[in-house]
C-alpha cells in the first residue's frame, strides 16, 4: 500500500494477541490491511473497539447445559443440539418425526455424527 509504518503500540500488539480471531489468519490479515489503509502517520492506528468488543465472552442460555460461552467448542454445541433433538424425538432417529428430520439431516448422517461425538442411548 506504499505506506511507511514504523511502529505499533504495545496496547495494540497485546489486543491482537488476546483476540481469538474466529476467521483465522484471513481475518487478521484483513484487519491489518484496513488499519494500514486508515492510518495517517508512521504509527499503525487500529480500530481497537472492534477487537475489544469481540474479546468479551458471549453468554447465551442453553436448554440443557446452562450458559454457553465463547470458550464452548463447536463440537460441544453440536453434541448438545443433537442430544436435545434426540430427547424431543424420544430417541427415534429416522422417520418423519425423528431427530434426523428435526435437524434437517439424513438418518445416516446423524448416525455418523452421533458415533463421532460418542452419543449413544443409555
Amino acid at each position: 500500500m506504499k505506506k511507511r509504518i514504523e511502529a505499533i503500540s504495545v496496547e495494540s500488539v497485546a489486543a491482537l494477541q488476546e483476540y481469538r480471531w474466529p476467521g483465522n489468519i484471513r481475518e487478521l490479515e484483513n484487519f491489518i490491511e484496513r488499519a494500514v489503509i486508515l492510518t495517517e502517520g508512521a504509527e499503525l492506528q487500529m480500530p481497537m473497539s472492534e477487537i475489544k468488543l469481540s474479546t468479551k465472552p458471549v453468554a447465551r442460555e442453553s436448554a440443557t447445559a446452562g450458559p454457553l460461552t465463547e470458550k464452548s467448542t463447536l463440537e460441544a454445541i453440536e453434541r448438545e443440539h443433537i442430544l436435545k433433538a434426540l430427547d424431543e424425538a424420544n430417541w427415534v432417529i429416522g422417520g418423519a418425526n425423528g431427530a434426523a428430520s428435526r435437524l434437517g439431516l439424513k438418518r445416516t448422517t446423524l448416525q455418523a455424527r452421533m458415533k463421532k461425538l460418542g452419543i449413544a442411548r443409555q
